[in-house]
């Protein structure tokens, strides 16, 4: 009998004119004599349908016995080059894996013409088998005398690396193809994913007439390889010559200003959306409520979501996701419920989100009631990610004794962010003997990550067990491993400003300095105490405190206040997660200057305004 693997025999179900054959379990099993049966069946109908019926068959397969079964079909009733179907067919065959399959059939295909062969290296390229696929272009060239044309090489150079792609070039460069305007496009797109922005700015200058393509490609690389500036200046040159931005441009510019907290360049392309109609675009404006939610402003996001007629599911997640980065968890589970009553399926992604909600907001028993019903009730499998934030709400909430149950009772091994999550709540609570368990396996899992050298040498300087502490270190030493500098960014005038711990590098650096100054003797006298427990440094309590009082977060605040209007939050974003004392040192900035000071670290924001953070002392 034929493996249950073929059941999916919808593939078969075949439409011929204005009849609908239906191939039944029963023929598919069919153990006797099904290919007698199926000739039989194909006789019944014209040659048309038969093909229209085959070539459904192949864009529906998904198994290589399926695959097989269809080609000795094929070889029954059919002819190979009808309607390319040995192309279809050797496509299939290499889409699945079967690579073997894929070129013993290819080589059977008599009559192969330049499509045939376009469409054997196209495939290649796209299941990221280069050499396969440059393989086949040499074959092409002296086994059947082909002439490649602008199609081959946009095959071609779309899985290339650098060096490949280079060949390619130079191939376009003899062969006189490089004055095809596609083939240069694609040439732009390969250099600037391997950061070669000047050969690919060079090529862009070749193109007489660039068209739309053209032109994204050019603003896609530098927002990619973040030269937003560089981005936006051919967005605008763009519009000079009277080329106009679609939903692909303008999506791709958001998606970079959202990695990167741009407000003010983001506020410009909301109102290039609504004046150019893109608003209408749920994929735009989905991309537009996505880059507010990361540049701190979750009431604009909230503003656009409601201003959407038919949110999609992408859309939903979006939002969704927003309320979890900004610690909105009451929000985000009553959108999941709005989201499910209106008849949208949740998935993976889904929970991902809602469950980080949970974690950002302490909502413990919810987390735990969403965690079982995503199984129970949405028949979603828990993964990684999902037993990642339920360790992580555990560990923040103080109980690392359930955290370790769940770690204990996965069907699959924890992986560093289970086990991050750990470590972290072992950090928090100071469980000396718990942390050091887990960062061994961390150490062991990814010896060349700085986070959880520092995370066990933190929990050792807390406890000031500093030999121990010293050891962390040097084995880090040894290791060869680096901690990552913490710096934080702020915009201000066009430009981002860059703070580090005691920077002395900003041109503005002694106004900087005089008013943090001025900030911290206001706090101090309102009940502000400098946390030392931060300096990760043996050295005395009045050293620690000046270490601790140049924090950049706190030069970035300062900054802040010099620059901004009274009524314009703060919003400055932080390379690694906010130290505790300086989110105590921006609660109290933001009561004694009654300022609201915005701040995203790599976990969530922190909205501090009258002396309180959104977060509630909880991250």
């Amino acid at each position: 009998m034929l493996s249950s693997t073929l059941r999916p025999c919808s593939i078969f179900n075949f439409t011929a004119s204005t009849h609908i054959i239906k191939c039944h379990s029963t023929f598919l099993h069919n153990q006797t004599h099904p290919p007698t049966s199926f000739h039989a069946l194909c006789r019944g109908y014209h040659s048309n349908s038969l093909l229209e019926s085959v070539i459904t068959s192949i864009t529906l397969c998904s198994s290589i016995p399926v695959c097989r079964l269809i080609h000795s079909r094929v070889i029954k009733c059919l002819n190979y080059n009808d309607c390319f179907i040995g192309d279809r067919l050797v496509s299939l065959y290499a889409r699945l894996g079967s690579f073997y399959d894929a070129h013993h059939l290819f080589d059977e295909i008599p009559n192969r013409d330049l499509v045939s062969w376009n469409s054997f290296i196209s495939v290649f390229s796209q299941m990221g088998e280069v050499g396969l696929s440059l393989n086949a272009f040499c074959r092409m060239r002296h086994e059947d005398g082909m002439i490649p044309n602008e199609i081959t090489l946009i095959s071609l150079i779309s899985g290339c690396g650098i060096v490949e792609g280079g060949y390619v070039h130079g191939f376009a460069v003899k062969s006189g193809l490089l004055s095809e305007r596609k083939v240069v496009n694609s040439l732009i797109n390969m250099y600037g994913k391997h950061g070669c922005l000047n050969v690919a700015s060079t090529l862009f200058q070749t193109i007489k007439f660039p068209n739309l393509v053209s032109w994204n490609s050019m603003i896609k690389i530098h927002v990619q390889n973040s030269v937003l500036e560089k981005g936006v200046l051919y967005f605008i040159m763009m519009r000079r010559v009277e080329v106009y931005p679609d939903q692909a441009t303008i999506v791709t510019i958001l998606q970079c200003c959202a990695d990167i907290g741009v407000g003010k360049v983001v506020d410009a392309f909301h109102g290039y959306i609504l004046c150019s109609g893109l608003d209408k675009s749920i994929p735009t404006m989905t991309a537009l409520l996505n880059v507010y939610a990361k540049s701190g402003s979750i009431t604009a996001s909230c503003e656009i979501f409601k201003e959407m007629k038919e949110p999609d599911m992408i859309a939903w997640t979006a939002m969704l996701a927003a309320y979890a980065m900004h610690g909105y968890g009451r929000h985000a589970i009553d959108h999941f419920d709005f989201m499910v009553k209106k008849g949208f399926e949740p998935d993976h992604v889904t929970f991902t989100h809602l469950l980080s909600a949970c974690s950002h907001s302490g909502l413990v028993n919810e987390g735990k009631r969403l965690f079982n019903e995503m199984s129970s009730v949405y028949k979603v499998k828990p993964r990684l990610d999902h037993y990642s934030c339920m360790v992580d709400l555990f560990g923040r909430s103080g109980r690392l004794k359930d955290a370790r149950v769940l770690i204990d009772s996965m069907p699959m091994e924890p992986n560093s962010g289970v086990l991050g999550a750990l470590l972290n709540g072992c950090k928090v609570y100071g469980d000396i003997k718990l942390g050091e368990e887990v960062a061994r396996k961390l150490i062991s899992l990814n010896p060349s990550d700085p986070r959880n050298y520092i995370m066990l040498s933190s929990i050792y300087s807390k406890a000031g067990r500093w030999v121990d502490f010293s050891k962390v270190r040097a084995l880090m030493k040894d290791q060869g491993v680096v901690k990552t500098a913490g710096s934080s960014f702020i915009e201000h005038d066009h430009k981002i400003h860059k703070f580090v711990v005691s920077d002395q590098a900003h041109p503005d650096i002694e106004r900087i300095y005089a008013k943090l100054n001025e900030l911290m003797s206001k706090i101090e006298k309102v009940g502000y105490v400098a946390n030392t427990e931060f300096v990760l440094h043996d050295v005395e309590e009045d050293v620690k405190g000046d270490l601790v009082k140049s924090h950049s977060e706190k030069l970035a605040i300062a900054f802040g206040l010099l620059v901004y209007s009274d009524n314009v939050p703060i919003i400055i974003t932080k390379n690694l997660r906010i130290c505790g004392d300086c989110h105590n040192m921006a609660k109290f900035v933001s009561r004694v200057e009654k300022r609201v000071i915005i701040i995203r670290d790599t976990r969530r924001f922190h909205h501090f305004a009258d002396g309180l953070c959104s977060c509630g002392d909880y991250w």
